[in-house]
Order: C-alpha cells, then sequence, then structure tokens
C-alpha cells in the first residue's frame, strides 16, 4: 500500500479549498511552484491527475479520494490533540490552519440553531469551517469527501456514513405588516400570490414555489422572486417591504412577537426533516460534534 506524504495531501486539499495555486501557497506559506511541484509528484505517484484546470478548479476522482483521505487524517489528528489536552494540557499548541474541520451545513440551520451548537467545541479550540448550501445540496459536500459531516434533508445515510434525526425546521410566510395590509389583505390566497414577489436565497432554493404549492393545493407553481443569498438578508429585505419570504418560524418568531413581521399566510407552514450525516468512524471529535448538533436540535426543532 502507498504512503503518501501529508504535505502533498494537504497541498491538493489546499487547491481545491482555496480555489487556485496562489491561495494555496499563501495558507501554506510556500510559494506557488513549491505548490505545482508538490501536486506534480503527488500524481506521478498515484499515476493519474488530480486536479482538472477548470475554473473553479475542481478534483478528479481520484483527487476527490485523496482529499477525503486527508480529512480523515485530520480528524485523527484533532482526536489526537484532544486526547492530548486532556493528558496535558499544556503539551500542544493551536491548530494548524490546514487541519480545519469542515462541516456543510444549510444556511436557515446556521442563521438559527446550528452555530450556538457548537459554540463549547470552537472556544475549546476545535478549528471548524462551516460551509453553507442548501439543505438539499449539503450531502453533496459529504459524498465528495470535502466536509465530515452535513446537516441535509437526505433521510438515507450515504455509503461508509451514519445518520442521525435531528427533527422538522417549520417554515412559515412573513411579510412587513404594511405590505401584508396594501398586498395581501387577509394573506396569501390562491388568487394574488402571483402579484408579490417573494424573496428566496438563491435559484437553489425552492421553498416559495413549494410552500404555495402546499398551501393552496397547486401542482405547478411559478412565483416572482428576488434573490438575496443570506437567511438573515431575507428578513431585513422583508422587513423592508421587499415582498414576502418563506423563512424558519424560528428565524422570525422574535420579530412577530414585536408586530415587526406578520404571518403572511394564517394556518399555513410547511416543515422540513433535518438529519446530520457523517463518516462512520470511531472518533471523540465526531461524536462531540454529534452529541452538540442532536441536543441543540432536540432542544430548538423538538427531534426524539
Amino acid at each position: 500500500m502507498s504512503t503518501f506524504d501529508p504535505a502533498a495531501l494537504e497541498c491538493l486539499a489546499a487547491i481545491v479549498e482555496e480555489g487556485g495555486f496562489e491561495r494555496a501557497a499563501q495558507r501554506l506559506s510556500i510559494t506557488q511552484s513549491a505548490v505545482s511541484q508538490r501536486l506534480r509528484s503527488l500524481e506521478a505517484q498515484v499515476g493519474t491527475v488530480l486536479i482538472v484546470r477548470s475554473r473553479p478548479l475542481r478534483p478528479t476522482p481520484a483527487g476527490q479520494l485523496l482529499i477525503k483521505h486527508t480529512k480523515q487524517l485530520r480528524l485523527l489528528r484533532a482526536d489526537l490533540d484532544h486526547e492530548l489536552k486532556e493528558l496535558a494540557p499544556s503539551s500542544t499548541g493551536g491548530a494548524r490552519e490546514d487541519e480545519r474541520i469542515s462541516l456543510a451545513i444549510n444556511a436557515d440551520s446556521i442563521a438559527t440553531w446550528a452555530l450556538p451548537a457548537l459554540d463549547a467545541l470552537a472556544r475549546e479550540g476545535l478549528p471548524l469551517e462551516v460551509i453553507a448550501d442548501d439543505q438539499d445540496f449539503t450531502q453533496e459536500w459529504l459524498r465528495e469527501g470535502q466536509v465530515l459531516g452535513c446537516v441535509t434533508t437526505l433521510k438515507q445515510a450515504l455509503r461508509g456514513c451514519k445518520v442521525v434525526p435531528l427533527g422538522a425546521m417549520r417554515y412559515i410566510a412573513v411579510a412587513q405588516p404594511d405590505y401584508a395590509r396594501d398586498k395581501l389583505g387577509e394573506g396569501l390566497t390562491p388568487h394574488n400570490f402571483r402579484d408579490v414577489s417573494f424573496i428566496a436565497f438563491n435559484r437553489k432554493d425552492d421553498m416559495q414555489r413549494e410552500f404555495v404549492a402546499k398551501a393552496f393545493g397547486l401542482k405547478r407553481v411559478a412565483v416572482n422572486q428576488v434573490f438575496v443569498p443570506s437567511s438573515e438578508g431575507q428578513v431585513r429585505a422583508v422587513l423592508s417591504g421587499w415582498g414576502v419570504s418563506v423563512v424558519p418560524e424560528l428565524l422570525v418568531r422574535g420579530l412577530m412577537q414585536q408586530g415587526r413581521l406578520v404571518d403572511a399566510a394564517p394556518g399555513h407552514s410547511v416543515p422540513v426533516q433535518l438529519y446530520w450525516h457523517c463518516w462512520n468512524l470511531e472518533s471523540e471529535v465526531l461524536d462531540a460534534l454529534t452529541t452538540a448538533l442532536t441536543q441543540a436540535a432536540r432542544a430548538q426543532l423538538g427531534a426524539k
């Protein structure tokens, strides 16, 4: 079995994570030519190309496999650091930049319950990297080996991974009171939803159409959309009177209690079941992440 140079593996991961050779060199504090040399050496050892020189750069299947291996090595080092700190608190220094523990979490969870769940681990010095994506796509980061865990709507465990149900995030349609009065009257209906703007996260976000379809029993729905790629930004746009947005009730509960937002479709909501997937490995760090996220979900989302 081949033994790969850890420095070359981290170089490959840095090129993909940073999106280029120059930024990888800056992160690793080496020259750009050294980055290229390490990659060429690793490709020669493997016997195939590991990076597709496209825009953006992307790993080949062999590159994805080696990046996943690199992240598993990072996890082993994080476990070792954790154990050493318990035995000899002064024996280890801070985590290196190239030893980040990467997670993919949907933006709405980041904006509500997920970051508080990770507070204790972050304060202990765990070098976290949280990657935001739509909840229907975060599992692709795990499937490709670019993260060690993800929060997603996928119920079935990915190959080599374990899955834990987190609970359901409840989505409702909200509007600014003046906007609701002027545009909606008594609320969204099958007859007026085409006359308002819906504020979506991005083009991947299908929640606005899904909400209207389920609320009014429609099969095909087309809505006017404005895109704001931030959960908090969507709420700010609603507060400014841009339109209606379907967002987590947990995110706007306080604003509704203050009267700054109103329910634009009373009696209608969409529950979205979330799951935590992570590599099926024996790891204290993975166990700690799983425990932190599931406990927070139990408190905020009503997970069993």
